[in-house]
């Protein structure tokens, strides 16, 4: 009996024991939970604070890099833009009685060329601005417009709208070696694209057609020795488009003193 009393009072004092230890037990995990809930949400505004410096970085670099590539495209070799000359793919140069000279239709007229795209022919009263040397599909002047340019002597290169992200690239580059200087000659140069709107014919396989429309320097108004020229390359070639400028200058045009 003596026993049972000495183990009821060692019972009685274990469930004093526990019973007394829980408050302390429950304090504890919460500062526990509680120490882990501060954690996370230090790791949590971290990370935010990383992305958020990240997207920062990006923000400002883009830009700057806008300008590097800017500068480095204004400043590069032209021939070294694009492929090689002999890698470019290109057709022979093909020449073809030119029309048009100064046959202005009115604005809206649509005009059938003889050649697609066009080298020659009927267009517009009002030539592209002379300062914009490339155009996106989005921001294109008419053909008839762009054909107007031609008289006046400048290269326009009509790239096909859907060739590779790759060759249009590069044409952009191109066009960032030319100047704004609306009078100087060598600065008479044109990009711009042709899509299935604008007509059939767009030579198979090929990527850009560089054109002009050429005249006889001593005499630029005689019609009879006017010719559409002609150049159509698979890939975009700086030292291609230099090549066919070199031989056609602007000064043999119809109008080489037209801005």
């Amino acid at each position: 009996m003596a026993k049972a009393k000495s183990d009821e009072k060692a019972g009685g004092n274990g469930a004093a024991t526990k019973t007394a230890s829980s408050p302390q037990s429950r304090r504890a995990k919460l500062a526990s939970f509680e120490a882990a809930r501060k954690k996370e949400q230090r790791n949590r505004t971290i990370r935010l604070l990383v992305i958020c410096f990240v997207l920062a970085m990006a923000l400002l670099a883009y830009p700057v890099y806008l300008f590097i590539d800017d500068y480095r495209a204004r400043n590069a070799t032209r021939a070294d833009i694009g492929t090689s000359l002999a890698d470019a793919g290109c057709d022979p140069i093909a020449e073809n009685e030119a029309t048009g000279n100064q046959d202005h239709v009115p604005d809206g007229t649509k005009v059938p060329y003889a050649q697609t795209p066009p080298d020659s022919g009927s267009h517009y009263a009002n030539p592209a601005p002379f300062t914009k040397h490339f155009y996106a599909e989005a921001d294109r002047s008419a053909v008839e417009t762009l054909v107007h340019n031609l008289e006046h002597g400048y290269t326009v290169v009509w790239y096909r709208a859907n060739a590779p992200d790759k060759e249009i690239n590069n044409l952009q580059r191109i066009s960032k070696t030319f100047g704004s200087d609306d009078y100087n000659p060598a600065d008479k140069f044109i990009a711009a694209p042709w899509s299935d709107a604008d007509g059939a014919g767009f030579p198979a396989g090929k990527n850009i057609v560089i054109t002009r429309w050429t005249a006889d320097p001593s005499d630029p108004a005689d019609v009879t020795k006017q010719r559409g020229v002609r150049q159509a390359c698979t890939n975009v070639s700086g030292a291609a488009i230099q090549d066919f400028m070199a031989k056609y200058p602007t000064e043999s045009s119809p109008e080489p003193s037209g801005a």
